[in-house]
């Protein structure tokens, strides 16, 4: 049964770049929040501070925001539960570490990072599990103070008990079962004084009341040590799930090396924030039918656990593209006309005047045929200039002998018109390969040539309404003096 009062946490650590999976896992935080009427908390775990990067909370909360997943409570959204920053809450921490240790559930330890060295070399060379061998647990209260006294660097370790089980009922993978022998004496307070992720995390969990840690599944192996936290300082533990890896194509742990995974990148390159949203949510779940497309609202009627699956999910470029088309195909004229604006003002055409009529009849006839806003430029740079070259195969293939004369006799039709349509064009068209008795093909092709410079595109006769007949004339008499076969 889900709590009436459902908390959840998205905890990045500033770090850089808003990795996919990071972002993922947002997402499901924030769909299971709003589907159940819940709190989504942002906290910013900055507690290993040779990690920090200058810039990456406010990089981080800026992503989310565009990608509208707004949080209710984190950093500049005080709520009840804060600081949200790890860095702020060191004496907390240390107040829970000392509990555990006057319980004898946790315990100083002095090693040299010599020995812990050796001591590992010495447990792989006989293949066992490193692990610390609790060297120091048996110090007497006596001992421990010198040392303290002394001024000696110390850590604070976890005190596992060998031979218990551990269990977790997760919400995604259900019943799994932990052995502590193979669970280490986790460091809790780092002798920089700062705590480790593990207590922290349990500390500022039960503390923010949070009721379901939705993670990644590399979490998975940290969670007796998180169990055995809860179970200690007595408190209530909250639901866990652990999300399905993300995957390469050929099935290898998604990284950089294969392509990007900065949900920056996806931004700079001109991706929709409604087609990445979409496109992570389908990363590890389905509603149980074959919907593909959703907006952001559609996902939290939909979003559940139970359907988020085991297994990895591969990441596949090819349906992002996909859904960056439908996405775009959806959005308002407006929407795009601002889109579409905005990547002239980035262009080499940015000194250029384009009114919204024009901008609009573009989209009109490109709208099928780009998968992002910047493809309206790109696919089609005739519209905003004319051509500087014209396509070589194109030219060898549909530039004939007689295509200057047919040209020429086309463009004398084309002149006669007054506020030519559509249909005009294609009237006067076939009225000029009539009178020469040649097929309406060996005017269209070397026309297209002409006023577009390549051989595809939208309807030859939407490019000669778009531009408008002067431009037409103009690139044809220029086409008939430019092009040499």
């Amino acid at each position: 049964m889900i709590s009436d009062n459902v908390r959840v946490r998205f905890a990045p650590s500033p770090t850089g770049y808003l990795h996919v999976g990071g972002l993922r896992t947002a997402l499901y935080n924030y769909l299971f929040a709003k589907a159940n009427n819940g709190t989504f908390v942002l906290r910013i775990e900055d507690t290993d501070q040779n990690r920090y990067v200058e810039g990456a909370v406010e990089n981080l909360i800026n992503t989310l925001n565009w990608v509208g997943l707004s949080y209710d409570e984190g950093p500049e959204k005080e709520g009840n539960y804060g600081p949200y920053f790890q860095s702020q809450r060191l004496d907390i921490y240390k107040k829970y570490a000392l509990e555990l240790v006057e319980k004898g559930k946790a315990y100083y330890a002095f090693d040299t990072p010599e020995r812990l060295q050796e001591l590992r070399e010495k447990q792989i060379a006989e293949k066992l599990q490193p692990k610390y061998d609790k060297a120091d647990l048996d110090l007497s209260p006596e001992e421990v103070k010198q040392k303290l006294d002394n001024g000696e660097p110390y850590v604070i370790r976890l005190n596992v008990v060998p031979g218990l089980r551990v269990t977790v009922n997760d919400k995604i993978r259900g019943l799994v079962e932990f052995s502590t022998d193979t669970v280490d004496d986790q460091i809790l307070i780092k002798s920089d004084g700062y705590p480790t992720y593990h207590l922290a995390n349990v500390v500022d969990d039960h503390l923010m009341k949070i009721t379901h840690v939705i993670r990644g599944e590399e979490w998975l192996p940290s969670t007796p040590k998180h169990v055995l936290l809860y179970d200690y300082l007595g408190w209530e533990k909250p639901e866990f799930a652990h999300l399905p890896l993300l995957l390469n194509p050929d099935k290898s742990k998604l990284s950089k090396r294969q392509g990007d995974v900065a949900v920056e990148d996806y931004k700079a390159k001109g991706y929709l924030k409604e087609a990445l949203i979409n496109f992570v949510a389908l990363l590890g779940w389905n509603a149980g039918d074959e919907k593909e497309f959703y907006q952001l609202e559609e996902l939290i009627s939909s979003f559940s656990l139970e359907r988020v699956h085991k297994a990895g999910a591969v990441f596949n470029l090819e349906k992002l593209d996909w859904l960056n088309f439908e996405h775009l195909r959806n959005k308002p004229e407006n929407e795009v006309l601002e889109m579409l604006k905005s990547e002239l003002k980035a262009s080499v055409y940015s000194d250029k005047e384009f009114t919204d009529e024009y901008l609009l009849k573009v989209i009109e006839a490109m709208r099928e045929r780009v998968n992002f806003a910047k493809d309206f430029i790109n696919n089609s740079p005739y519209f905003f200039e004319e051509p500087t070259s014209y396509d070589e195969t194109v030219v060898s293939k549909r530039w004939k002998e007689d295509s200057p004369v047919l040209l020429k006799k086309l463009s004398d039709e084309f002149e006669a018109l007054d506020n030519p349509t559509k249909e005009d064009y294609e009237t006067a068209l076939k009225k000029v390969a009539e009178s020469e008795s040649a097929g309406v093909g060996k005017l269209i092709h070397p026309l297209r040539l002409a006023v577009s410079g390549v051989g595809g595109g939208p309807g030859v006769y939407d490019i000669l309404v778009i531009i408008g007949k002067e431009k037409t004339i103009s690139r044809i008499n220029k086409a008939i003096a430019e092009i040499k076969p």
